[in-house]
């Protein structure tokens, strides 16, 4: 029985942010075109993608840590800010970014809210089970030729 834990986290969040993708729930926001993700960055992503290759990768941080609150994903997703002359130092990221990650993924039906924090939903493990499995076998069959 494939899990998440047993293939490649970023052969994992490709692949599951292309399913997301197609999900009704899930969209970019417009504010989302022109939005940096972190201090320590100087433009926009430019990935095309970014908004739901960050939903499927908050998606499994909660699978793996959860339950987990915004705070935590901040960090998480936090980085080192250059200063100029002065030392570089740890920034948070964006906070709003990952409020409407979560708020979409619990409309999709993937994350649930409890007391604690975020955690994933049985559907949501299900779902990331299930595309973990896919992904393993699509490497035992790229192996085998």
């Amino acid at each position: 029985m494939t899990t998440v834990y047993d293939v490649p986290p970023d052969k994992l969040v490709r692949v599951v942010g292309e399913k997301l993708k197609k999900n009704k729930a899930i969209s970019l926001p417009k504010w989302g075109i022109n939005v940096k993700g972190m201090a320590n960055k100087e433009l926009p992503p430019q990935d095309k993608d970014w908004w739901w290759v960050r939903c499927a990768s908050v998606l499994r941080q909660i699978y793996i840590h959860g339950p987990v609150g915004v705070a935590r994903l901040r960090t998480r997703y936090g980085g080192r800010v250059g200063r100029g002359v002065k030392r570089e130092r740890f920034r948070e990221a964006s906070g709003k970014i990952i409020r409407e990650v979560l708020s979409q993924l619990e409309r999709a039906g993937y994350v649930t809210k409890t007391k604690k924090g975020r955690k994933i939903s049985p559907e949501g493990q299900k779902f990331l089970d299930t595309t973990a499995r896919e992904l393993e076998i699509m490497d035992e069959s790229t192996k085998e030729e």
